[in-house]
């Protein structure tokens, strides 16, 4: 089979073969019966937790997208969600990386400031509406501009940096999404070099808030609820100080209550979205400080993300009839609601409910939607089922995403 057809039940036995260990082994070092995984690697049991998944990856020795198998391509332009638009993202990324100098000077000028703000403020449009095929024709023309003022020492290089912190969060979101986590980790780093040269807490807040992103993306949890109680510690003594740092104090508790949710620790997680509730409360509703889209809304969207880490379906749905899913101006964090939502509902065996939610979701950000494993594997499970309703939109999508 090629391999990008294998599913991720393939993947992870092919994983133990290289191991020589059969499932009995494997089985004990993850505190699981073989029983499940051998369910799992049949693909009788879909894996809906980036905390087993981590966990996995972890005693097999390997990274979470060799288990995964993203970067994800499609058949044509329309479908492909922006990986067309990486390979100059890449090279833009690589030169931001570069000493001061070295990059080679593009053939134009550069934009003034105040119009770079402006393509910043429209590019961040499109990170919130998960539209990466837009995103990535704008994005590498941004951050070439910004290498150069970044470079000028008569420049204002505070505020060029302050964007290039705000363009590299987008290149390491969409990174990230479509699975490509070696370019997330190169767009944080020069992210938390933009920081640094600042100095401001508003700013390393931002980029420890990304340095967290990235780490999860890569299942790497201690690291990623280290970064962020760190980060914590660091900006305590200026929470007071604006509504800025107030945001990011609640968005920090936030990445740390996911975090936690995946180590599978209930009380840490919940203490962290109550303190990210309290925040919210005082703050205004519609915040979305440095693209973290943080406010009340935000914090239940994360309590359902946390209930299905925490392998709680119950919880899952109960707590998503609690969000105001339509109040929140973001795409991607409405897709990411009703992808959280479908994974419930199919924990709960709700599988019509499941379909509804992710065709739900699709529908509102295709290109977010079917870049992600969690959805590949609900898909694959559901169009096997001839109990839906919608089976016919199912099997659409499934073709759409090259399930079929």
């Amino acid at each position: 089979m090629a391999t990008e057809n294998l599913t991720q039940g393939q993947r992870i036995a092919r994983a133990r073969h290289r191991k020589g260990w059969d499932q009995a082994t494997l089985a004990e070092k993850i505190g699981r019966s073989v029983s499940w995984l051998s369910k799992v690697e049949n693909g009788r049991l879909p894996l809906d937790r980036m905390s087993v998944l981590g966990q996995l990856a972890g005693v097999l020795g390997v990274e979470v997208a060799e288990l995964t198998g993203q970067p994800y391509r499609h058949e044509t332009a329309e479908l492909d969600s922006g990986h067309a638009a990486v390979p100059g993202l890449r090279l833009a990324l690589q030169q931001a990386s570069l000493p001061a100098g070295v990059a080679p000077l593009p053939s134009r000028g550069p934009r003034a400031l105040a119009d770079l703000e402006a393509n910043v403020r429209l590019a961040e449009q499109l990170r919130q509406d998960a539209k990466f095929t837009a995103l990535g024709e704008v994005l590498p023309g941004i951050l070439t501009d910004l290498i150069t003022i970044t470079g000028d020492s008569s420049a204002d290089c505070d505020r060029a940096e302050a964007l290039m912190l705000r363009a590299c969060h987008m290149a390491r979101v969409s990174s990230n999404l479509l699975g490509h986590h070696d370019l997330g980790w190169t767009a944080v780093q020069r992210e938390l070099v933009a920081a640094q040269r600042v100095g401001s807490p508003d700013l390393i807040a931002a980029a420890s808030w990304d340095l967290c992103g990235v780490w999860l993306h890569e299942a790497q949890l201690d690291p990623a609820k280290n970064a962020a109680l760190t980060a914590l510690d660091h900006i305590e003594p200026y929470v007071g100080a604006s509504d800025t740092i107030k945001a990011m104090w609640g968005a920090l508790h936030l990445r740390a209550a996911v975090a936690c949710s995946r180590l599978w620790d209930q009380r840490e997680a919940e203490g962290h979205l109550d303190e990210a509730r309290r925040v919210a409360e005082v703050l205004p509703p519609d915040g979305n400080v440095f693209q973290t889209q943080f406010n009340r809304v935000n914090t239940t969207i994360h309590a359902v993300e946390v209930s299905m880490e925490l392998g709680r379906p119950r919880d899952v749905i109960t707590r998503a009839e609690q969000v105001e899913i339509a109040t929140i101006a973001s795409s991607e964090r409405q897709a990411h609601y009703w992808t959280c939502t479908a994974a419930g509902f199919h924990m709960n065996r709700r599988d019509n409910e499941a379909a509804d939610a992710l065709l739900r979701a699709d529908r509102i950000a295709p290109q977010h939607v079917r870049n992600r494993p969690l959805v590949r594997n609900i898909v694959r499970d559901l169009r096997d089922s001839a109990r839906l309703h919608r089976q016919r939109e199912v099997l659409n999508l499934a073709k759409a995403m090259r399930l079929l």
